[in-house]
């Protein structure tokens, strides 16, 4: 089987880890800040705060930015229901924004237009957070400009986007954003096993997130609320959670962050090479926007809708791990449940029906991806 995605651990990461577990701490040490350290100088930004997921990063994101109750978070319909499920979570609504169908990212047009009709009617949201499907950044420039017009805070969910830029400059820099959320799953480019980051050029928003990830406590005397008893003594500012990232997790990411470079060129080859040999094959390939270059964690496909499924099967059992993402997140039982219903973001569900992922990770040799391209020939066929 050939799957879709794929880790690629090599001794140098074995090494990393096991130096960890000899170590004095397997928690709260010097790993976390050093890899950090290695996040924030990749995404260009001042700050980077790593915890154990993405899904958490975009939780404290929010409540960073103070999403709460009667307040709106509006998102893509094509993303992970992390996306949207964080606003819920802070006691927020959540409204989605439809695609472009080219880049299978948050339509600017779209949210143009739906910016003017919530002001209008007094239902502006508090918390923006566009996706970078697939590894291609948004059109940050663009959404960037709109939030700034309405006066909304930004969360680009750059989850599938470590090592790729936008405009010259990195994504994660936030120059059209206050956060960014990056994932270290081991489907992603860079892998923590589970894992994930934020950033920020603020350095207020940091503290908050810093406190957030580990229970809303802080040993920082200037922190503080009156003063310090002694070196032991902490106080809890904020209602905050445990989600803090191990030492084996940085240790594992800081030694995969130095090949991060390495990864994104090979991602990006297999899919210039996609581009080249599919290009005759009935099916659409993915739109690249001018200006952006994508980490490429992701190459989908789009076929006819009403053959979708026999691809899918015919590829899954000529041994390719294929899968789909994602499943429009308005169309799942809980989201219905708050009265969305399909048809309200018809681009969004036009991509999901025809959408294939098929395999693209770094470790996928030449040989491997003609396999893939062979398969799909004949599926199509």
């Amino acid at each position: 089987m050939i799957p879709y995605g794929r880790q690629d651990i090599r001794q140098e990461d074995i090494d990393a880890v096991t130096a960890v577990l000899r170590s004095d701490f397997l928690t709260q040490g010097p790993q976390v800040p050093l890899f950090e350290a290695a996040v924030a100088r990749a995404a260009g930004a001042a700050h980077a705060v790593a915890v154990n997921s993405a899904t958490s990063a975009l939780h404290i994101a929010c409540l960073a930015l103070g999403l709460g109750p009667g307040d709106r978070l509006w998102t893509s319909p094509i993303t992970f229901v992390a996306s949207a499920n964080v606003g819920l979570l802070c006691g927020a609504e959540v409204d989605f924004v439809d695609i472009d169908p080219e880049t299978f990212n948050l339509c600017p047009r779209a949210l143009a237009t739906k910016l003017a009709r919530a002001k209008a009617e007094g239902r502006l949201p508090k918390v923006l957070i566009p996706v970078h499907m697939g590894g291609q950044s948004c059109d940050m420039a663009a959404i960037g400009a709109l939030a700034r017009d309405y006066g909304v805070k930004v969360i680009e969910d750059a989850s599938h986007a470590i090592g790729a830029s936008y405009l010259g400059r990195p994504v994660g820099d936030c120059r059209f954003s206050d956060i960014t959320v990056f994932s270290f799953h081991p489907v992603k480019i860079v892998t923590t096993a589970e894992g994930g980051a934020a950033t920020t050029q603020d350095a207020d928003l940091a503290r908050r997130m810093e406190r957030l990830r580990s229970h809303g406590i802080t040993r920082d005397p200037a922190q503080m609320e009156w003063a310090s008893d002694g070196p032991w003594y902490y106080q809890q500012i904020d209602l905050g959670l445990n989600y803090r990232m191990t030492e084996l997790q940085a240790a594992l990411g800081l030694a995969q962050m130095q090949r991060l470079a390495d990864y994104v060129d090979r991602r990006n080859a297999l899919a210039d090479r996609y581009d080249a040999e599919l290009a005759r094959m009935p099916l659409a390939l993915p739109g690249r926007m001018e200006g952006a270059r994508s980490s490429f964690h992701l190459y989908v496909i789009r076929v006819a809708a009403d053959r979708r499924r026999a691809v899918f099967d015919s590829l899954r059992t000529q041994g390719l791990g294929v899968n789909v993402h994602y499943i429009p997140v308005h169309t799942q039982p809980h989201y219905r449940r708050l009265g969305f219903r399909p048809g309200q973001f018809p681009a969004s569900e036009a991509y999901y029906a025809g959408a294939i992922s098929i395999p693209l990770y770094a470790g996928l040799t030449d040989a491997m991806q003609d396999q893939v391209i062979d398969a799909l020939r004949r599926s199509l066929a």
